[in-house]
């Protein structure tokens, strides 16, 4: 598979944050959108935004941006649905995703979730870091935590993902699960490298995991 598209999802409510853009606020005097951009954009062929209202407040970041298509704010797969059909305008086969408030994921995520594809007619692929501790208690049979908003998502299957949202599918691994998706482990140590940024007190831990 040639090298795929990456799509950054910025197209959230931030409603724990108090609203706004989750991916403007900073560490390290960096928006946490900037720090995303940097860490995905080496690893793609090219890059566009996910994001909804009036693109031109992300004007300074250089990239196309791409709004959901299905309205009232349908989750991340919307925002995938949205990057499927931009990448579709560009020929690509797939795409990787990534969320704009996760400043510390894996500098080879494209290349291992590219990896776990090798065999699929359509490449889907979602990040995964195990549980451990007292993750274990509360997450049922569950081992491992999966990151829906980090994943390889085929273009050949855009027109399936739309018909599913407007029918109402929200939760990202009921998708994938139909579709025979996979999953790229990759280790929590020393902290799990999809932390993200949801509240007040997540900013502040990535300032200190940033340190």
């Amino acid at each position: 598979m040639s090298k795929p598209l990456g799509v950054i999802l910025a197209g959230g409510l931030a409603t724990r944050m108090g609203g706004g853009d989750k991916g403007l606020l900073q560490i390290g005097g960096q928006s946490l959108l900037n720090r995303v951009r940097d860490r995905l954009a080496p690893q793609v062929s090219g890059l566009a935004l996910n994001a909804n209202g009036d693109a031109a407040r992300f004007d300074d970041m250089g990239l196309p941006v791409v709004a959901d298509s299905i309205e009232g704010f349908a989750g991340p797969l919307a925002g995938v649905l949205a990057g499927l059909d931009w990448a579709a305008t560009q020929g690509a086969e797939a795409i990787v995703t990534a969320a704009a408030d996760t400043p510390f994921f894996p500098t080879d995520l494209v290349v291992r979730l590219v990896a776990a594809s090798e065999g699929q007619a359509h490449p889907l692929v979602l990040a995964t870091t195990p549980r451990t501790g007292d993750e274990l208690k509360s997450g049922g049979r569950s081992k491992v935590n999966r990151h829906p908003t980090f994943g390889l998502w085929p273009v050949a299957l855009r027109d399936d993902l739309r018909a599913a949202l407007k029918d109402g599918l929200r939760k990202v691994v009921i998708w994938t699960d139909q579709h025979q998706g996979r999953e790229a482990r990759f280790d929590a140590t020393p902290f799990d490298p999809f932390f993200n940024v949801n509240t007040p007190a997540d900013l502040a831990r990535a300032e200190e995991l940033l340190q």
